[in-house]
């Protein structure tokens, strides 16, 4: 069986990489077709794949912005040639569902989102943005959420990651969906005896991810907080840090584990549609204090493994962090939370979901030509 991978971009290792990296292992001969990708910036198994890149990739750089390129996207996408393939899996938060299968073949996407800029999280993204920059998104939005929505028939079956962004594909896509939730490498992110001191923040520096909650609220407490990641808010937050903050850039997975194990807490203060950072977090053992809605109902228990808090803004994260570093949390029930989302497990699930989607459309066909987990 002919099997494609569909990936937005490829510019950095964040949870959808990790569940592409996932993918690559169980078809390990699929070639990877996406818009754009910056070399060394996502896992080795990813790096290794044959990588076909759209015209996108003359235009873009690691030193731009290449998210304002958003209306090109929708452009670039339909020269992906999947004509060849049987199978085509797409991991989509933005345009990869909207691959092009041949006549015969069947489109299953894993999705993270629906896309949030341009659906319920529009503001979200536009927080921090000037008048002009807010205007010249309201313009263009209308247009590309019809053409997002108007590519949702090219994908035969959707899996989504979590509750939260099933219901989502449900109210927006008008589509049924199996979840899958999405995995963290439990043997990697492990406990290890270490003082743990001060807060972690660990993000794409976009607005939605609320990352200035943090740096007011750590302020507030004079707790130090560590940032780690990169995007286009950078700059802005940098300019709203006190002393008390550190910004990590985008450190190895070894300097990533250390993070979490030094931390007395992690922080997510943005919604997420899953989540793989409080799982990192609590496979080292290290309480998650996580804005509560989204993706976190489903990955923190609130009080054994974390605090949830239910409205953004500094002052109920302060409260937050407060609670959560005068409540005694067990370490074990935090490494047991996170086994429950492990590699293995994500694997089982994903094939089970894949067959029991091809099955259901008739497909016995491509269903006979999935691998089959391994213990």
């Amino acid at each position: 069986m002919k099997v494609a991978l569909v990936h937005d971009w490829l510019t950095g290792t964040r949870g959808g990489e990790k569940v592409l990296r996932e993918l690559a292992r169980l078809f390990p001969e699929a070639p990877l077709f996406t818009l754009f990708h910056f070399p060394g910036s996502v896992p080795a198994e990813v790096e290794a794949r044959e990588v076909r890149t759209t015209w996108l990739q003359r235009v873009v750089s690691p030193r731009r912005d290449y998210r304002s390129l958003l209306p090109l996207y929708f452009v670039a996408c339909e020269g992906w040639d999947l004509s060849g393939f049987e199978l085509v899996l797409s991991t989509s938060h933005c345009v990869a569902k909207a691959a092009k299968r041949g006549p015969r073949a069947f489109h299953l996407c894993y999705c993270h989102t629906p896309v949030r800029y341009l659906h319920d999280q529009f503001d979200d993204y536009l927080r921090g943005r000037g008048p002009l920059a807010r205007a010249a998104a309201r313009l263009v939005r209308a247009p590309l959420r019809a053409r997002d929505v108007a590519t949702v028939p090219r994908v035969d079956a959707f899996l989504a990651n979590s509750e939260n962004v099933r219901e989502r594909i449900a109210r927006l896509y008008g589509r049924t969906a199996r979840v899958v939730p999405a995995p963290v490498d439990d043997r990697f992110y492990s406990p290890a005896p270490r003082e743990r001191r001060g807060l972690l923040v660990v993000s794409a520096l976009a607005p939605y991810k609320r990352v200035d909650d943090a740096i007011a609220a750590s302020a507030r407490l004079g707790l130090p907080l560590t940032v780690a990641g990169f995007g286009p808010e950078e700059r802005r937050l940098r300019a709203l840090a006190g002393p008390n903050v550190t910004f990590a850039g985008s450190p190895s997975d070894e300097v990533l584990r250390e993070l979490y194990r030094s931390a007395e807490l992690v922080l997510m203060p943005g919604e997420e549609d899953f989540g793989i950072v409080p799982l990192e977090a609590q496979a080292c053992a290290t309480p998650v204090v996580a804005l509560g809605k989204g993706g976190a109902l489903e990955t923190v228990v609130d009080g054994a493994t974390g605090v949830l808090y239910p409205s953004p803004g500094p002052e109920p994260l302060a409260r937050a962090i407060d609670l959560a570093r005068s409540t005694p949390f067990d370490g074990a029930r935090l490494v047991a939370n996170a086994a429950r989302f492990s590699e293995a497990a994500f694997r089982a699930r994903f094939l089970d979901a894949a067959r029991a989607a091809l099955l259901e459309a008739g497909r016995s066909d491509l269903a006979e030509g999935l691998p089959r987990a391994e213990p």
